[in-house]
């Protein structure tokens, strides 16, 4: 389908599903609770929402903020905005009012469509509350009428970041970055119309919005969407709906891994399952694979690259544990400096009114992600760990990846995280954070002597303490800032 798009000039996002409703307008794309959506009902509704937004008073290239959970709505909010010609603005459901309300002002949006169940927001723009999971009888009716015309702009989104350094900045990405990305997705991943994948990750993040539907459009597949991740119900889907393959942090797989039950389910239509977002640990995949009989591959990727930019092989490719693949056709990767850095028609146009963040992020067309990296004779990437992660203890630099690596194969640890925090004598010093696994006991002691004869004296954690959960983001990923900045003092 990818070469017939490119014949049929498909080169914005609404005019791809415009084509795939053309040409199979009866294909159930969405499910979502009770309800299924076929092609033709998403693309007559997304419609309806480009029709609300025209009569809004609104310009070509105007921001609209989305701020809802996963529900058909989203994205028929998000085709609704492109097809009216406005920029997407994705908000974290998560963020409290002062976070949201920076957001707003910094990407100047002017429309706003919000939850219908949170509490009411106090913000200079146009509100449309929409009740999420609304029946979708009464959202064709409500969002029925003429076909519009796409307006044209070339900026799709504005994707902000997690504000890992003072506020969210908001990257640039174009209609053209998500169809490259994509694309190189489905080709890397042989993707085919039978695929249908379960999405349980925000919508508000690239990763479900590329992964998880972008992907299954260009290829012609299929969508099972999840408000938010439970596990019990993610088995019950998945086996429902002989899901082929899925997308998730390292935490969730983790998680999978401890529920006792887990077996009862059919899981044989999984083709494989996508991990991204994190480095992973090796002793996590063997263990999955081990138990569930399924194919992890791993991958890469951030915001500012549209989503991905290296995947391992999916069988019968060369798959190597631990390291996060091959950069996709299209894209180039480097190190330099031990950075990984990308360049490629996936990468932002830049930081949206931010031109110092975006001359420090791409330099002479590559972007410098912030990763430690390295790459082997084969040419497969691995992430050693951030440069502001890595550890300075006494002149010695330590990647906390390598001792959550030995952590992750004691048999009672569940999670766990490494940082570094300040030290009067050593600069930094390292700590250990760690989540036991239902049932068992450990000691610090055990610990340090577990990895005494796995990592040289001088990366032993002087501070191990046991925690009931990890913080983590929307996505499940383990923030570390905020473990360090509780444990500074």
């Amino acid at each position: 389908m990818v070469a017939d798009d490119q014949a049929q000039g498909v080169n914005t996002l609404p005019k791809l599903l415009r084509a795939r409703a053309k040409e199979k307008p009866d294909c159930s794309f969405l499910f979502f609770k009770d309800q299924i959506w076929t092609l033709s009902e998403i693309n007559e509704a997304s419609d309806g929402f480009a029709r609300e937004l025209s009569a809004a008073g609104l310009k070509t290239g105007d921001r609209v903020g989305i701020l809802l959970p996963n529900c058909p709505e989203y994205i028929l909010c998000l085709f609704g905005i492109w097809k009216s010609g406005f920029v997407a603005v994705p908000i974290n459901a998560q963020l409290k009012d002062p976070e949201i309300a920076h957001i707003l002002k910094d990407s100047g949006c002017s429309f706003l469509f919000v939850d219908a169940g949170r509490p009411k927001i106090t913000a200079d723009v146009q509100l449309r509350a929409l009740s999420a999971g609304t029946p979708k009888d009464d959202l064709l009716r409500e969002f029925h009428g003429p076909v519009v015309e796409d307006a044209n702009t070339d900026i799709a989104s504005l994707i902000y970041t997690s504000g890992t350094t003072g506020f969210p900045k908001g990257a640039v990405l174009t209609h053209a970055n998500y169809l490259f990305d994509a694309k190189s997705f489905v080709e890397a991943i042989k993707m085919t119309s039978p695929d249908r994948f379960l999405c349980f990750l925000p919508l508000f993040h690239v990763n479900a919005q590329v992964v998880t539907l972008l992907s299954p459009l260009i290829a012609g597949g299929s969508m099972v969407l999840m408000e938010r991740f439970q596990p019990k119900e993610f088995f019950e889907l998945l086996s429902r709906h002989r899901c082929t393959a899925f997308s998730g942090v390292p935490s969730i797989y983790s998680v999978l891994l401890s529920l006792p039950d887990a077996a009862k389910y059919d899981l044989s239509s999984l083709r494989f399952c996508i991990c991204g977002a994190a480095p992973m640990p090796v002793e996590v995949i063997r263990a999955f694979e081990e138990k569930f009989k399924a194919h992890i591959l791993e991958g890469y990727g951030l915001s500012e690259a549209t989503c991905v930019s290296s995947i391992n092989p999916p069988p019968p490719g060369k798959r190597k544990a631990g390291s996060i693949g091959l950069s996709l056709k299209g894209q180039d990767m480097r190190i330099t400096g031990g950075e990984i850095e990308v360049r490629g028609p996936n990468v932002m146009r830049g930081y949206w009114n931010n031109d110092a963040a975006t001359k420090s992020a791409l330099i002479g067309g590559w972007l410098k992600t912030g990763d430690l990296g390295s790459v082997d004779a084969d040419g497969y990437f691995y992430v050693i760990g951030r440069i502001k992660e890595m550890i300075i203890r006494g002149g010695e630099n330590i990647y906390p990846k390598e001792i959550e690596e030995a952590l992750y194969k004691h048999p009672a640890i569940a999670e766990a995280a490494v940082i570094g925090l300040p030290d009067k004598r050593w600069g930094e010093e390292v700590a250990a954070f760690i989540v036991l696994r239902e049932g068992k006991a450990c000691t610090a002691k055990e610990i340090t002597a577990y990895l005494k004869d796995k990592v040289a004296d001088f990366k032993l954690p002087r501070r191990v303490e046991f925690l009931p959960s990890l913080p983590k983001t929307a996505t499940g990923k383990i923030q570390k800032l905020k473990l360090r900045d509780q444990y500074r003092a």
